[in-house]
C-alpha cells in the first residue's frame, strides 16, 4: 500500500512538473529573442521543476548546450572541478544571478579556448 501511495504521490509531482516545463516553453517562445541570459534563465527554471533525482543537471546541461548553438550563443561544457561554482550558482541564482551567469561565462571563455585549438589545425 505504501509503494501505491508513493506511485500516486510521484504521479501527481510529474503532472505539475509537466504543467509547469509547459510554462516554462511557453515563456521562451513568448521572446522575441533569446540570449545568454534567457538560457541561462531557462536553465535554472527547469532545474527546479525537473522532477527526477538522477541526471537533473545532465539532461539540463544538455538542454543548455543545445539552446546555445540554436541562437548563436558560445556554447559551454559545466567541467567537473567548476561544478561547485555551478551548483552554488544555481542554489543562488533567486537572489543573485551573477554567480551563475559569470561561472557560465567562465566555461563558455574556456570552451572558446578549446574550440580555436582545433579551428587553428
Amino acid at each position: 500500500m505504501i509503494f501505491w501511495l508513493d506511485v500516486v504521490f510521484f504521479g501527481m509531482v510529474f503532472d505539475m512538473a509537466i504543467n509547469q516545463k509547459n510554462q516554462l516553453v511557453v515563456w521562451i517562445n513568448s521572446l522575441s529573442t533569446i540570449d545568454f541570459n534567457d538560457i541561462i534563465e531557462f536553465h535554472h527554471r527547469f532545474e527546479c521543476i525537473h522532477p527526477f533525482q538522477d541526471g537533473n543537471g545532465r539532461i539540463g546541461r544538455l538542454i543548455m548546450f543545445k539552446e546555445c548553438l540554436k541562437h548563436n550563443v558560445v556554447p559551454f561544457i559545466i567541467e567537473e572541478e567548476f561544478k561547485a561554482y555551478y551548483y552554488r550558482g544555481l542554489s543562488s541564482f533567486e537572489s543573485d544571478k551573477t554567480f551563475l551567469l559569470d561561472t557560465c561565462v567562465s566555461m563558455q571563455d574556456k570552451y572558446k579556448v578549446m574550440i580555436n585549438k582545433f579551428l587553428e589545425l
